[in-house]
Parts: structure tokens; sequence; C-alpha cells
């Protein structure tokens, strides 16, 4: 834990003295930990006006995705949404975080049903009756980033797909009451995986939520299968996405290679999404993308 004294202006940033600001606050992060909790570096904690950037960037990425629920439909194409995403993206003030991060060459991720994550969008893949697809935004506005992504069914889809879109946010739903103050991530990931395996589908591994708001991904890693009382110590000033990809089939699942992004089902069977970046609070959470 940094080191700071009483009368130092406080890491956060307030301009108000350690004591009266954050004193307190680490100390009970330094009892925690002497009793063998996992607690967040000062890194992870925002400040004020870190969460208020993140916070307005969490605004444009919804009217983002609410112009995409607009939009959305069969007959359109991926890369029509690709383009669609980029322009309010600009027109709105925003950078595409996604665009040529790591090489990746799109605005925009479009996963079209046994697709995880990561779908590339493609003129010629024509969304089509039946078809369920995630569509995931992250904008960067003033240097700060929001994430989030929101799952589609396109006309009328069979009774699993269906099924599955539902149970999936319903599951970050039921995360979003355990996301509390002082609160455990492995609560997160039980929350989750309780209710996805009581309904008969099955909860990706490899890959799950993160820090973000500084930067495109950031600590901690967030599991969406997780133990009650486990994990880092949730507190107040912590952002980060709840995410789960759920299968279907069986969790597993393979990469492209051909493209090195985009993510299957290793059994074919399909897969639905929901990303929500979350705030903890002393109150409780707040969605600030979804």
């Amino acid at each position: 834990m940094l080191k700071i004294g009483r009368n130092d202006p406080c890491w956060c940033g307030s301009g108000k003295k350690y004591k009266t600001c954050h004193l307190e606050f680490d100390r009970k992060l330094e009892n925690y930990e002497v009793m063998g909790e996992e607690v967040p570096y000062h890194s992870m904690i925002k400040t004020p006006a870190q969460i208020e950037g993140i916070r307005h960037a969490g605004v444009i990425n919804n009217q983002i995705l609410d112009l995409v629920g607009e939009k959305i439909c069969p007959g359109i194409s991926t890369e029509d949404l690709n383009t669609l995403v980029h322009e309010a993206t600009i027109r709105l003030g925003g950078i595409p975080a996604p665009l040529n991060f790591e090489g990746y060459p799109k605005s925009v991720c479009t996963s079209i049903n046994e697709v995880v994550c990561h779908g590339i969008p493609d003129p010629k893949r024509i969304l089509l009756e039946g078809d369920i697809i995630n569509v995931d935004v992250t904008t960067i506005v003033d240097g700060y980033y929001a994430d989030a992504s929101r799952m589609y069914c396109m006309g009328k889809v069979t009774p699993e797909a269906e099924k599955l879109v539902r149970v999936t946010k319903e599951s970050v739903d039921l995360a979003l009451k355990e996301a509390r103050a002082w609160g455990h991530l492995g609560d997160i990931g039980a929350a989750i995986s309780e209710y996805i395996y009581a309904n008969g589908f099955t909860v990706v591994r490899e890959i799950g939520g993160h820090g973000v708001g500084l930067e495109f991904h950031e600590e901690p890693w967030v599991s969406h299968i997780g133990t009650r009382g486990t994990d880092m110590l949730l507190v107040p000033g912590m952002i980060f996405t709840i995410e789960p990809m759920v299968n279907a089939g069986k969790p597993d699942v393979v990469q492209d290679d051909s493209d090195g992004w985009t993510i299957y089902t290793k059994d074919g069977s399909l897969s639905a999404q929901w990303e929500y970046t979350v705030l903890i609070t002393e109150d409780g959470p707040e969605v600030l993308a979804w």
C-alpha cells in the first residue's frame, strides 16, 4: 500500500488532505489484507474525475447501442453495422476502441449464433431471420473507455435461442446484486454460473470480464464462474465489466486460425453474451454502460 503523509494531498486526486479523504479507507483495506484478503491496488480504484469521464463515455456508448437496436434487422450486413457504429461514434465525439486494437480491423464486434465473441463484420454476412447476434461496442471519449454489448434476435428465433438470450441477461442482472462494496469477485461468478447451469447452459471459462476506463482492458480479470467469499475484494471506485459468454452446449471454445480473432463454440452450439460496465459504490453498483 502506498504510504502518504496525513497532510499530503490524497492519492485519489480530490485535492483534499489524505487524512480527511482516503486515510480511513486505506486503513480498512490494510485490515482486510492482514486477514488474508486479496485487495485491489490504488491503480484499480478510479478517482472522482476519472469516474465522471468514464460515466460520460458510458452515455455515448449507450447511445450507440440504442441506435444499433433501432436499425438492426434481417437483411442488414454486419459491415453495415460496422459503418453505423463507426459513423455514430465519430459524430458523438468518440473514438471506436476496437479499430486497430492489436490489429483488429473493424470498429465493432458482431458475433452471430455459434460465434462466442470477436466476430469480425463482413459485407457478405447478411443477418437472417432466426439469427441471434451480439453487438459489442467500446467507445473512447476524451481518453476514457466504456464497454458494453447487447444481444439482438432477428425476427422469430427458436425457443432454445430465445431462452439462451434471456437467461444470459438475467444472469448479469443477478450478478449485479452481488456487486457490492466489500464483497468479492467470486460472488459475481457464483451468481452467474449457478443460474446458468441451473437453466441447462454452460459458461465459457477462458474469457472473462475486465477492468476498464483508462484502458481497454485493465485489472482485475473477472471470472464468470466463482465461489462466494473468494477472489479479490470489491471496493468503491473499482470499474469493470461483467460479460458472461453462455453456450447452449458445452463450454469449450476454439479460435479461428484464419483471422486470429473469431471465437466459436467447439461443438457448434449457440452462444450469447451481455456486457455491462459497472462502478462499485458504497451504495451499490452503478451501471455505466449496458
